[in-house]
């Protein structure tokens, strides 16, 4: 049974930091692509950063390539998203899904496997 759970969500200051896991299971985590999505209340879905299998290339939304950074474990099945620098406008559930695309990650409707979500809320 395939399962991606987030963890590592919740309340924090404006200029805070919080790290995310996506802990996978139950299928070849090596060979897939792991994408961050967030969502808004009220705002459509959105990519946040992705890493690939392979060779583990990441991609970032231009807004958060200098304060936000994924890396993937593929020991541990899980991967990670550091969130530095924390604005109000970060605040969203933010998502992890998994590809089995190789070598990249960005072609976003190839995301078949979801978790539920973390929440992440910024505020003072």
């Amino acid at each position: 049974q395939v399962q991606l759970v987030e963890s590592g969500g919740g309340l924090v200051q404006p200029g805070g930091s919080l790290r995310l896991s996506c802990a996978a299971s139950g299928f070849a985590f090596d060979f897939y692509a792991i994408a961050w999505f967030r969502q808004a209340p009220g705002k459509e879905r959105e990519g946040v950063s992705c890493i690939s299998s392979g060779d583990g290339t990441v991609y970032y939304a231009d807004s958060l390539k200098d304060r936000f950074t994924i890396s993937r474990d593929n020991a541990k099945n899980t991967v990670y998203l550091q969130m530095n620098s924390l604005k109000p406008e970060n605040t969203a559930v933010y998502y992890c899904a998994a590809a089995a695309i190789w070598g990249t990650c960005t072609v976003l409707d190839r995301y078949d496997y979801w978790g539920q979500g973390t929440q992440v809320t910024v505020s003072s």
